[in-house]
C-alpha cells in the first residue's frame, strides 16, 4: 500500500513516502539554526524542541560557547522523521526506544526495523478503520441527499 498526498495546488498525487526531502534553509557547513529558526522551519514549538532534547528523543544538540542550542541540518532530518512517527500515533516512549536503540549501533537493527514494522500495523488498521468510518459516512450523506430530493409529501 502506497501512502498518498493531495493538495488543492497539485492536482496529482504526491507519494509522501518517495517525495524528496524538503531543502534545508542553509547548506551543509553553515547549518547552525538557534532554536527559535528550528521552530519555525519545522512547525514545532520551542517547548517540544526543549522537551525532546530532555526526554532523550533529540540527539545531542551542539551549543555555542554562549550555551545556546545550535540545530544542523541532520537535526532538521531527525526531526521530520520524529514529526512522522508522531502521525502514525506511536507512542513517545517508543518513540525514545527507537532512538536509544538508533544511539546504539547497528546491532540493533532488528529491534528498529521491529518496531517500525508494528507501527506500521498499527497504521494501516487504523487506515482500514477511517475507511470503514468514511463508508459509514457516505452511506448517511447519500441517505440525506435522497431524502431531500423525495417529492414532499402531504
Amino acid at each position: 500500500m502506497t501512502l498518498m498526498e493531495t493538495s488543492p495546488a497539485v492536482t496529482q498525487p504526491v507519494d509522501v513516502c518517495t517525495a524528496p526531502p524538503r531543502p534545508h534553509p542553509c547548506p551543509d557547513g553553515r547549518d547552525r539554526y538557534t532554536i527559535s529558526q528550528v521552530a519555525a522551519f519545522t512547525g514545532l514549538t520551542a517547548h517540544t524542541l526543549r522537551w525532546y532534547e530532555r526526554i532523550g528523543l533529540m540527539p545531542h544538540v551542539d551549543r555555542s560557547n554562549t550555551g545556546q542550542r545550535r540545530f544542523s541540518n541532520q537535526d532538521l532530518d531527525w526531526l521530520e522523521f520524529v514529526t512522522k512517527l508522531r502521525l502514525t500515533g506511536m507512542p513517545v516512549a517508543d518513540m525514545v526506544r527507537y532512538a536509544e536503540l538508533i544511539r546504539v549501533g547497528e546491532e540493533t537493527f532488528e529491534q528498529r526495523q521491529e518496531l517500525l514494522e508494528r507501527t506500521r500495523r498499527d497504521v494501516i488498521d487504523r487506515i482500514r478503520e477511517l475507511q470503514d468510518t468514511v463508508a459509514v459516512l457516505d452511506h448517511k450523506i447519500s441517505f440525506y441527499a435522497d431524502a431531500r430530493r423525495a417529492p414532499e409529501r402531504v
